[in-house]
């Protein structure tokens, strides 16, 4: 999202509670041969396959774009195979890249979404895991063609890498589903209410900037803190808090989880993990002057105009994320944020 981390890390005991929810372990195999995801029959890409319940498993066939399969770069053309790079190493992070029931293949929105850009390309996916750190490694030393891995485009990274953008980086205000609060766009309805958010993160930053506020306006925000993500939903359905404050994917796959339970969950509202000014995009990311973003980009702008995009994200509930258009080096993050 918006730190310069991925979902996993900013949310990292978060993170590790809902893999095991999903009763999960990360390992560290490549997809060589794209998985479950993979090409099932000609031009056919399964989503959502062995995620445990955190997806609507959909087939969807995707015919190969001659045309933007035209735009690749030569090498990557005649390889045949486009080598998908994701961080989920070492527990993952559900529902954009875990490891899925069969304990080796790569599941999730993001892998999913690397898969269909390879099948409208007409390459052989190879989604091979790393941890956050090495996956930079990888796609600095070439042994990644593009990484899909909830990345957040930033002024800072352009100097190193070039965009496709395919999803917004939001944060979630999660309530019980009984429960009448609405975000509404504006930090004055978090006026008087507890609000949970984990310590360290981009989210915490924001509610404190709004707690400062509120407070120079004579109100006040009741902030709360938990040892782990299990703990606040408990908090939460115990209704010890009234919201919690989250990365927008790990709320919407809690929301799948608690549907059926006795304290179902609700997205009561999102904003920007880029702050008020700047809508923040998660993008698809390959080496700088690689030549990769742009036919990616048209892969992707292709998907969203044949309905498979929405498809995707309504499988992995991430329809509130959806973007109109990818566009290659968007506006990130600014250098002056930190």
């Amino acid at each position: 999202m918006h730190r310069l981390t991925p979902l996993g890390r900013a949310l990292t005991t978060a993170a590790a509670a809902a893999t095991l929810l999903a009763g999960l372990t990360a390992c560290g195999e490549d997809d060589k041969a794209g998985g479950a995801g993979a090409p099932a029959g000609p031009g056919t890409v399964t989503v959502g396959a062995l995620s445990n319940g955190a997806a609507q498993q959909t087939d969807l066939t995707v015919p190969v774009d001659a045309a933007l399969r035209a735009k690749l770069p030569e090498a990557v053309r005649s390889r045949g195979e486009l080598v998908i790079g994701v961080g989920a190493l070492p527990v993952g992070f559900a529902p954009l890249a875990y490891v899925g029931t069969d304990q080796k293949t790569l599941t999730g929105a993001e892998p999913d979404l690397g898969r269909l850009v390879a099948a409208v390309l007409g390459l052989k996916p190879v989604v091979k895991n790393f941890t956050w750190e090495n996956l930079f490694v990888g796609i600095d030393s070439g042994k990644v063609d593009a990484a899909f891995t909830n990345v957040t485009v930033t002024e800072e990274r352009k100097k190193k890498y070039e965009f496709a953008s395919y999803r917004q980086d939001n944060l979630a205000f999660e309530v019980l589903k009984d429960s009448t609060w609405n975000f509404g766009g504006d930090y004055r309805n978090l006026a008087g209410k507890k609000v949970a958010v984990a310590r360290g993160t981009n989210q915490e930053k924001i509610l404190l900037e709004w707690q400062t506020k509120l407070r120079a306006e004579g109100k006040d925000i009741d902030v709360k803190y938990f040892p782990d993500s299990s703990s606040t939903y408990l908090a939460l359905s115990g209704k010890k808090i009234d919201i919690t404050f989250v990365p927008n994917p790990s709320s919407a796959y809690h929301i799948t989880q608690t549907a059926g339970s006795a304290k179902p969950t609700r997205n009561a509202g999102q904003f920007s993990g880029a702050g008020e000014t700047l809508q923040g995009l998660i993008a698809a990311t390959a080496k700088k002057d690689s030549k990769l973003a742009a036919p990616v980009a048209a892969a992707i702008n292709h998907l969203i105009s044949n309905g498979q995009y929405a498809k995707l994200l309504t499988a992995w509930n991430l329809s509130a994320e959806a973007v109109k258009t990818s566009e290659v080096d968007p506006p990130g993050l600014p250098l002056t944020n930190s």
